[in-house]
Parts: C-alpha cells; structure tokens; sequence
C-alpha cells in the first residue's frame, strides 16, 4: 500500500507541475512521458520545488534553539525536539524521508530515460549534469541524516539507506551501506562535471547546480570524508570562480540571503517561517558570541522579551545551500589537518575581518 501511495503522489505531484502547460504527450498507456529539453527541464524544476525542509527540522536537535511553549505550532514541533521518531502523534511533523525518494525519482527519469530521447545540446548536457548533482546531493543528505558518519575503517559494513537508480517503484530494496552510497555520490559527481555547463546561475535560478555549485559540495564532501587534499583543491576551485565576502563593518545585508553577493546555490530552506515564530536562540547560542566586537550578532539576532528570536530565516530570501563563508571554513580546516597552520590561520582570519570590529 505505501509503494502505491507513493507512486500516486509521485504522478499526482507531475500532474500539478505540468497541468497548466499542455507540453507533454498522453501516451496510450496513459503515461506521461517528457521528451524534449524543455520537457525535462520541467521535471527537474519539480524535482527541486519540493526538495525536503529537513535541515530546518533538525536545527530543534541541536542546542541552538529551544521550542517556545506558547507558540501556535508548539505541537507539531514537540516531538521532533524530543528526538521520538516512532509512534508520532498525528500532529508531529514528520522528517520527510518520503520527498528524497521523490526527488531520485525524477532525477532517474531525466538520467534514465532523458538522455535517449533529448536532442544533443548544450542545455540537455547542462540538465543532465544538474540530474547527477541533485540525486548526488539527496542520497548525501540522506545518508547523513539516517546513517552512520562516514567512517573509513567502517564505511563498507554500517548500515546506509536504500539505493535505487532505477524508475522501479515496486522493487524492493535493502539499505546499502555507508560506503556504497558514498560510492554512487561520487560516481554522479564526476557525471556531473563531465555535462556541466555554467560557472554560475543567474540570480533567481540559483536552486539549481552549476559549476561552482558542484565544487562547493565536491569540498563538502571531502570534508565529511576527511580526504583533505580533495577538499583543498575543491573549495579552491570554487573559490576562483567567487570569493566575495560582505564585510559587516560597512554592509548589515545577512549574507545567507540568496541574492547575498556569497550565495552560491541556495535551493536548502534551512529556518522556516513557522520555527522561527515557534523558537528562540538558546543560552549556550547566544554566549558563544562576543556582542560587543563581533558584528554578527546585531544581525543575526532580535531582543524579545528577554530572549532572543534568529533573523537568518522565516522567508525564502534566506534559502542558503552553499556559500563562500562556508568554503574558507573548509579550506581552514582542510589546511589545518594538512599541518599548514599559517595558511589555516590566513584563511579563517579573511573571514573574521569581515565580521568583527577592527578591535575584535
């Protein structure tokens, strides 16, 4: 029944996608079947729309935040703080394990089935390069959400999630392991950089993966992995293409805002509108900066009666996937394991200069 369920919804979500343009043909099996690039890309946009909010969900799972008791969603969100994951009360809302596997899907189609029947063009070799990053991106977010972290030693016995590369919706899968979806994320990486097109995406298509997209997660990773000479040269890669940091000493534009000059892809939903009215910051949070010299925090946070509410979300402005802060994090730390401590310190202190107070 559930593999029914979810290959009605599946249809039911491409039927919603594509009712208001006839661009598709009914096939006499009564298929909907894409064929051009226009059609695919169509798909592909689907396919992000309704990439998973799970990274706002497990903010509540960390000592960042705590649920206001007072709050109009405090139920829905109760259980998820608590870390119960089994016998949810129907107003929970549930992490949404189902929404990945939609998102593969399409992704198979358009890698499966659109690489026959597109004409050869660069947007079919761009479309196609997006396809393996973003099945690329949900099986990597799926494996850290539901499986062990990548450990060298274990990586080929810890149990992962599911594989599927196929369009099968009734086949039966066994999770794979920790190693072998690390595997599959590599293999459509460099599927990925083999079809990719455009350095970057224009302003307002940022969701979608590009060139320094694609290093950017290439150097996440590595950092996961802790392959540190990959992940130098990644976030170097990317950092060629844009290194930009908005300095706070003279702009307060939030720099995880999509259309910030750091943005690089920005298709996570990473603070939803209803946890930030149902959460304030945590103690523990707001401790950790220095409010006097660091220029973050001014930003970052609002007073409210006695506590404090987090400005960087409750709005599609602040979608935020990867950015430049985050790649000379990486390239410190990568740096820093690689025992080039000057260069490590370098590094971060290009960011930290953007941040606080020539004092600070």
């Amino acid at each position: 029944m559930k593999k029914i369920i979810i290959l009605l919804s599946v249809f039911a979500a491409s039927f919603v996608a594509v009712s208001c343009d006839s661009y598709l043909d009914i096939e006499p099996e009564g298929k909907i079947i894409p064929k051009t690039v226009d059609d695919y890309r169509k798909v592909l946009t689907t396919a992000y729309s309704i990439y998973p909010q799970h990274k706002s969900l497990t903010s509540l799972r960390t000592d960042e935040v705590f649920l206001d008791e007072e709050s109009v969603d405090f139920a829905s969100y109760r259980e998820v703080a608590m870390w119960k994951d089994t016998n949810l009360d129907q107003s929970t809302t549930p992490f949404q394990w189902q929404a990945f596997y939609e998102v593969i899907f399409y992704t198979n189609q358009i890698i499966n089935e659109g690489q026959d029947t597109m004409e050869t063009s660069s947007d079919k070799n761009q479309l196609l390069a997006e396809a393996y990053a973003l099945r690329a991106y949900a099986y990597f977010d799926l494996i850290n959400l539901y499986g062990k972290p990548y450990n060298v030693s274990t990586a080929d016995s810890d149990k992962g999630v599911p594989l599927n590369l196929s369009l099968d919706l009734e086949k039966t899968l066994a999770p794979s392991t920790v190693g072998e979806i690390y595997s599959q994320i590599h293999k459509d990486l460099e599927a990925s950089a083999s079809l990719m097109v455009l350095d970057q995406q224009a302003l307002g298509i940022n969701y979608r993966f590009s060139k320094i997209a694609l290093a950017s997660f290439n150097a996440k990773v590595d950092l996961y992995q802790q392959n540190w000479d990959s992940a130098l040269n990644n976030a170097n890669l990317a950092l060629s293409i844009n290194s930009n940091l908005i300095d706070l000493n003279s702009n307060k534009v939030l720099p995880n805002r999509y259309d910030s000059t750091e943005s690089i892809m920005a298709l996570d939903y990473n603070f939803t509108s209803a946890l930030q009215s149902s959460t304030f910051a945590s103690d523990e949070l707001i401790n950790s900066y220095d409010q006097e010299n660091d220029l973050r925090f001014s930003v970052y946070f609002e007073s409210n009666d006695n506590k404090y509410k987090i400005l960087k979300g409750g709005s599609s402005d602040f979608k935020s996937t990867f950015r430049t802060t985050e790649l000379y994090f990486i390239k410190a730390e990568a740096l820093l394991k690689l025992n080039r401590l000057d260069e490590a310190k370098s590094t971060l202190n290009s960011v930290l200069k953007n941040r606080y107070t020539t004092e600070g």
